[in-house]
């Protein structure tokens, strides 16, 4: 924890910024005309330093106006794990992008270790980005405020959400392998949880990621599916790697492989070289999400590319909604596109 109270001086030196300017975008002055980019870093100084307003924020009231209500942005995600993985980077970006063009208020970001800070009687909304407990979530807030969930949907159906259409994205990649003339395709993801914000429970319970669903589901219906295929690590680079090296060990191995993440995926190809597998000829190989190295790896990686600025974008639609009156909760799904480069051997659009 930080053991001072962080002004707005200390945001403008870690942001770069004159402290008149993080004045100015904190408090919403409509008349400031600054980047997306130096809002997103006066933003993120803001979370780091974990600034705390001094104004009074007023309770959930549907006749308030727009940009005068404070809502919050909750990540499962930490600052590590953003780094390496920047699809929630861009969630970010498009959820300031957003409230910029929508002239709301500043949001308070917080990570999923900082429970103990969220006042969620204060806030008029929030957004949460990543998988949480829903049910802890929505207890949590005072009836009637709104709450938008990122990358999942809510138990109960009296929430929004917004995620990605992972079911026509895998549909997509493994109707393209199979095409290809691959029958033992193999599956690399990562372990989800669910995150509780109660400080006495560690973790939540373990669920399946969307991809691997589908993935199974796509080829049980086809009766191609194997289990033993399916190789689960962390959501890194190393991750990938290490299950990767899983699946060349086995006697009968797959000729193809669907990576849940283009980190993981670069990990993987890694482990490929290592042991001398050429690829495509030895195995075929598609990642997720088109991060920008995925087009300058060796080979260039077939990927499914994801939009997480439409993502982050469409979520505080959402919310927005809910502020000029909509009780109806709504359900966004985001499509996604397969990017077919080398890595599969077969390149058609770079």
């Amino acid at each position: 924890m930080w053991g001072f109270m962080a002004t707005i001086k200390d945001i403008a030196r870690m942001s770069g910024v004159s402290i008149a300017t993080v004045s100015r975008v904190l408090n919403r002055d409509p008349k400031l005309s600054v980047s997306v980019e130096t809002r997103e870093r006066i933003y993120r100084a803001a979370e780091q330093l974990r600034y705390k307003p001094k104004h009074r924020i007023l309770p959930y009231d549907r006749g308030r106006n727009a940009a005068e209500r404070m809502f919050a942005v909750l990540t499962a995600v930490s600052l590590d794990g953003e780094e390496e993985d920047p699809y929630f980077a861009y969630i970010r970006r498009g959820i300031v992008r957003r409230i910029g063009e929508l002239g709301l208020g500043q949001p308070r970001w917080f990570r999923r270790d900082q429970q103990d800070e969220i006042d969620f009687a204060a806030l008029d909304g929030l957004i949460a980005v990543g998988t949480f407990d829903t049910e802890d979530l929505e207890a949590r807030m005072p009836p009637g405020t709104p709450l938008v969930l990122v990358n999942q949907l809510g138990d109960s159906g009296r929430c929004d959400s917004v995620k990605l259409d992972f079911r026509q994205a895998m549909e997509d990649a493994l109707s393209h392998l199979l095409g290809l003339g691959h029958v033992k395709i193999g599956l690399i993801d990562g372990c989800e949880k669910e995150f509780v914000l109660d400080p006495g429970l560690s973790e939540g319970r373990r669920i399946h990621d969307d991809r691997r669903v589908h993935f199974e589901r796509f080829l049980r219906e086809r009766e191609l599916y194997h289990p033993e295929f399916v190789a689960t690590g962390d959501w890194r680079s190393s991750g990938g790697y290490e299950a990767m090296l899983r699946l060349l060990a086995l006697p009968d191995r797959p000729t193809a492989c669907f990576v849940s993440s283009d980190p993981m995926a670069i990990g993987a190809l890694r482990a490929l070289r290592e042991r001398g597998v050429k690829v495509p000829e030895g195995m075929a190989v598609i990642g997720f999400n088109d991060i920008e190295v995925s087009a300058f790896v060796e080979p260039p990686l077939t990927t499914v590319k994801v939009y997480p600025e439409e993502v982050g974008r469409a979520a505080v639609g959402l919310l927005m909604d809910r502020f000029e009156g909509r009780e109806v909760p709504q359900r966004v799904v985001i499509g996604t596109k397969l990017v077919v480069r080398e890595s599969c051997g077969a390149a058609i659009n770079k």
